[in-house]
């Protein structure tokens, strides 16, 4: 199978669970568990596809992809109210999928001939902005504009790390080295703090 997609359906089937873990928090009915569930899932790699011009979009063209995000989302409708923090739940698993989705945002890019910048970028679409999708509509703060918290720069560096040691390592070891790298940045955020420098104004003068 090849690499993009099954780094894709993994993304996915990760997303999705964050997914329906906010609308969980929202406390939504199973058909909205599975509509978010599914915009989270299939957001950043749909909008991937409409940039790249690439046709049909991964989801289309393997409708299980679907399948897999509303599994997802069943299984959380049944047993979110088992964790006792959904919300520690969610940015661990939202780490672990950005981990791989930035990966295969990478890695379609590339096989798709395009030139560096595109492919930072692309990565940097793929893992961010199906997560952003799900906290609009669920009216949560999204993650990736939580103040000084690394989360699009995780996704940036993971790009640029594989874009940079692939032609050295190998596709597959860059993408791994990709994954580790938004993975470790993120989950450096959350446990011990780290953030980029916040704008604070001066106060006005009077």
């Amino acid at each position: 199978m090849n690499p993009a997609l099954i780094l894709d359906l993994a993304a996915v089937a990760v997303f999705a669970l964050t997914g329906a873990l906010v609308a969980s928090r929202a406390q939504l009915d199973i058909v909205g568990f599975v509509f978010v569930a599914c915009l989270t899932a299939v957001g950043g790699g749909t909008l991937r596809d409409l940039f790249l011009d690439r046709n049909p979009v991964f989801w289309v063209a393997s409708p299980s992809v679907i399948f897999v995000a509303t599994a997802a989302a069943v299984t959380v409708f049944f047993t979110a109210h088992l964790l006792e923090s959904r919300y520690r739940a969610i940015l661990w698993l939202d780490a672990c999928a950005l981990a791989v989705a930035v990966p295969a945002g990478v890695a379609v890019t590339q096989a798709l001939g395009q030139p560096w910048p595109i492919v930072v970028f692309m990565g940097v679409a793929t893992g961010c902005f199906g997560g952003l999708m799900r906290d609009v509509v669920c009216n949560e703060v999204p993650l990736v504009l939580k103040q000084g918290e690394l989360y699009v720069t995780a996704a940036f560096a993971g790009s640029v790390a594989a874009t940079l040691a692939g032609p050295w390592l190998g596709a597959g070891a860059g993408l791994a080295l990709c994954g580790a790298v938004t993975f470790g940045l993120r989950a450096g955020s959350m446990a011990f703090g780290w953030q980029l420098p916040v704008y604070r104004a001066r106060p006005p003068r009077r």
